[in-house]
C-alpha cells in the first residue's frame, strides 16, 4: 500500500531547539510547516543537555513569544571564575559586555515549552516518527516516513550529526572538515544542597575540571579524561575526589548530593563545508559539531534557524517559491525564484562563516582550560602562563571586552551582524 502524500511548504525532520524554533516562527508567519522526530515525546522533552542561553537568543525567542516561561523560572548569570593555581579569578563578563548574560534554564524544559507553543498555536510535531529517507529525484523533495510522505517546498534537517536529511545531499556539497580533540570530558549530573551561583573553569596538573549551574538542585560537571578513556574505570568516588581535588571545593561551595548521570564526552569539532543543496537546508549539530566549551552548541542552532527562518520567509512572502502553498497544503507558486535563490545560497555562505567563529572561539577557550602533555616542570609554566590570560580577560580593556562579548552572546542575532570574537 502506498503511503499517503501531503504537501507542505517546509518540512523540519528533528524536534529538538532548533528545529522547534524554526518550526514556530515560521507557522507564526503564515508558512505552512511540519515537524518529524524520530524518538519519543518522552525521550525529547526529558533528554538534559545544554542550560546556557545566550543574551541574544533569549532576547530573539523573547521578540518571538518563545521565553516567557525560561523569563519567569530561569535565573540570570553574569559572571564565571576560573580556577588557577589556587587562586580564583572572576571575569565579570555581563559588565565587560555591556550587559551580555546568560540566562540557565535546562534544554529539556525550553524543548517543553517550544512543543507546547507550537501545537496550541496549530502546529504539528509527529514523535516515533523516523525519516527513511529524503528522496531529490523530482521537482520538490519528498521526506518519506513509515507511514506517510511529506512533499515539501524545502526540507531542513535539524536531526543532529547523523542527519538522514544531510546523507541525501549530493556528493559535491557533501564535505566536512573535523578535529578529534586529545582528550575527552566525563560528564557528571548531580544533586547539590544550594545552587551553583556561577560557572567555575578549574585549571589543575591533574585536568580541567568544570561546574555549571542547572538548576536550584542540579549541577553539571566536567573532568578532563584521556582520550577513549573507559567509563567504568571512573567509579563514585574517584568522580568526587577529583571534583574536589581540581574545583578546589571548599565551605561555601554547593556540597554534592546524589550523582544521578555519568556519561563520557568524546570531544570532537566539525563543519560542513556546506549547509545548503538545493532545496534542502541544515542548522545545528546537523551543520556542525561544537565541544562544550563555551555553551555555544545550543546558542549556534539556535542562530542558524534565526538567519534560515528570515531566509525561507524571504523565499516564500510574495509568490516566491512555494509562495502560494500556504497552510491549505496548495502547490505552490514559482515566482521569485532568482531572489529566493540568493537568499539560501548567502545562507549557506553565512553560516559556514559563523560555524567557524564559533569554532575558533570554543577551541580557543579549550586551549586555555588544558594543559599539554608534559612534565610536572611544564604544567607549573603552563599554569601560569594561563593565569596571566585570565587576568587580561578579567581586567577592563578590549581583551576582557572581546572575551565578554563572545561568550555572552552580545548584540543580536540575523539579519543583525553576529559579534566577532
Amino acid at each position: 500500500m502506498t503511503a499517503p502524500r501531503r504537501h507542505v511548504q517546509v518540512a523540519i525532520v528533528g524536534a529538538g531547539p532548533a528545529g522547534l524554533v524554526l518550526a514556530n516562527v515560521l507557522h507564526r508567519a503564515g508558512v505552512s510547516v511540519e515537524v518529524r522526530e524520530r524518538a519519543g515525546r518522552a525521550e525529547v522533552e526529558q533528554q538534559a543537555r545544554a542550560g546556557l542561553i545566550e543574551h541574544r537568543v533569549v532576547e530573539y525567542l523573547r521578540e518571538h513569544g518563545l521565553a516567557d516561561r525560561l523569563l519567569a523560572e530561569g535565573g540570570r548569570h553574569e559572571w564565571c571564575e576560573f580556577v588557577c593555581l589556587g587562586e580564583r579569578i572572576r571575569i565579570p563578563y555581563g559588565d565587560l559586555s555591556g550587559g551580555a548574560g546568560h540566562w540557565v534554564y535546562p534544554q529539556q524544559f525550553l524543548v517543553r515549552d517550544l512543543i507546547a507553543s507550537f501545537e496550541q498555536s496549530g502546529g504539528v510535531v509527529r514523535f516515533d516518527c523516523p525519516v527513511l529517507d529524503v528522496d531529490t529525484s523530482g521537482p520538490r523533495p519528498l521526506v518519506r516516513c513509515p507511514d506517510d510522505v511529506l512533499e515539501a517546498e524545502h526540507v531542513v534537517g535539524c536531526d543532529g550529526p547523523r542527519s538522514t536529511v544531510a546523507q541525501a545531499f549530493p556528493a559535491e556539497a557533501d564535505g566536512a572538515v573535523e578535529r578529534r580533540y586529545p582528550y575527552d570530558w566525563l560528564t557528571v549530573l548531580a544533586e547539590v544542597d544550594r545552587p551553583v551561583d556561577g560557572i567555575r573553569y578549574a585549571l589543575h596538573e591533574a585536568g580541567f575540571a568544570g561546574m555549571m549551574p542547572r538548576t536550584p538542585r542540579l549541577a553539571r560537571f566536567y573532568l578532563q579524561v584521556p582520550p577513549e578513556a573507559d567509563l567504568t574505570d571512573w567509579t563514585e568516588p574517584r568522580i568526587r575526589e577529583q571534583l574536589s581535588l581540581r574545583l578546589r571545593l571548599e565551605a561555601g561551595d554547593p556540597v554534592l548530593g546524589a550523582v544521578t548521570e555519568v556519561g563520557m564526552l568524546r570531544l570532537r569539532g566539525r563543519v560542513r563545508e556546506h549547509v545548503r543543496a538545493g532545496r534542502l537546508l541544515l542548522a545545528g549539530d546537523a551543520a556542525h559539531v561544537l565541544t562544550p566549551s563555551g555553551a555555544k552548541g545550543l546558542n549556534l542552532a539556535v542562530a542558524d534557524v534565526a538567519d534560515l527562518a528570515d531566509t525561507l520567509l524571504r523565499c516564500h512572502r510574495d509568490g516566491g517559491e512555494g509562495g502560494e502553498g500556504g497552510r491549505d497544503g496548495g502547490d505552490g507558486g514559482e515566482g521569485g525564484r532568482d531572489g529566493g535563490e540568493e537568499a539560501l545560497e548567502e545562507y549557506d555562505r553565512r553560516r559556514h562563516q559563523a560555524a567557524w567563529t564559533t569554532q575558533e572561539f570554543s577551541d580557543r577557550l579549550l586551549d586555555l582550560l588544558h594543559l599539554p602533555s608534559g612534565d610536572a616542570a611544564e604544567s607549573a609554566f603552563g599554569l601560569r602562563l594561563r593565569r596571566e590570560r585570565i587576568a587580561h580577560l578579567a581586567a577592563p580593556g578590549p581583551e576582557g571586552e572581546v572575551f565578554a562579548r563572545s561568550y555572552g552572546g552580545a548584540g543580536r542575532l540575523h539579519p543583525a551582524p553576529l559579534p566577532v570574537a
